[in-house]
């Protein structure tokens, strides 16, 4: 049974290194289990912060299938989209990685998205987690796109603006009613006595706060040189927060 973990937040909240460490406890916690990372942020950056090249996204699979010729002669969209999923994985030892993108071009993609709903049900049979790292405005589960989450972890800086667009998050997954198990809140780089003085603003914005992931030095001096977050020490503040805060919620 595959457990589907997703991640979201406004930019700059820190989502998509959330999203790096919860990959990093997975694989060393669970190193027999099979991990599929999915960047569903139309700015997607999760495999700069897995440390990994992409050359091709799905969002240029379904360009192609709506240019004339873009489909090889005597191959189907079915076939050409199961083709192009495989294509666009990143493997690596411990957990394979594929990136949505963002759509260009003008038309519908309702034909190509079905089919892409399918083989990505499909696919995410095969593993023991999918952890999905989405935008905001959770386009690709609000259509389907990919299947329902049991964990949504919205996050937000220690900020009362912060806390306040991770409760419209909360408000999009209700309004377009996705299927979500247990939702919850997590502060990032915060400074101590932060959080507390957001209890109010948390409450209002009816979130549960599951936890919070301090400022860390290590972070910043690793996005600045371009180094994988995976490569961060195992002491590091903000490794450690995070194992406390995933071995909390039991994955």
């Amino acid at each position: 049974m595959t457990m589907r973990i997703a991640v979201a937040g406004k930019g700059g909240t820190g989502k998509t290194t959330l999203t790096a460490l919860l990959i990093r406890y997975l694989q060393e916690k669970y190193p027999e289990k099979a991990i599929l990372a999915v960047d569903a942020d139309a700015n997607a950056n999760l495999n700069e912060a897995l440390g990994l090249q992409v050359k091709e996204t799905i969002a240029m699979i379904l360009e192609a299938t709506k240019k004339p010729g873009g489909i090889p002669s005597g191959m189907t969209k079915d076939i050409f989209v199961e083709y192009g999923l495989n294509r666009a994985m990143v493997e690596t030892k411990h957990f394979d990685l594929l990136v949505m993108g963002n759509p260009q071009g003008p038309g519908c993609y309702c034909y190509p998205n079905d089919l892409l709903r399918r083989f990505m049900e499909q696919l995410s049979s095969n593993y023991d987690y999918l952890v999905m790292d989405n935008e905001a405005g959770l386009e690709h589960l609000s259509r389907r796109v990919l299947p329902q989450a049991d964990l949504l972890l919205i996050t937000s800086d220690a900020t009362a603006r912060g806390v306040r667009s991770a409760g419209r998050i909360r408000d999009i997954a209700a309004n377009v009613r996705l299927e979500i198990g247990r939702m919850g809140l997590v502060i990032t780089r915060s400074r101590p006595g932060e959080v507390e003085q957001l209890a109010e603003e948390i409450d209002r914005a009816g979130l549960e706060l599951w936890g919070e992931i301090p400022f860390d030095p290590a972070i910043v001096d690793y996005d600045l040189s371009g180094k994988a977050l995976l490569e961060l020490p195992p002491d590091t503040v903000s490794v450690k927060a995070a194992a406390a805060l995933f071995d909390r919620l039991a994955l």
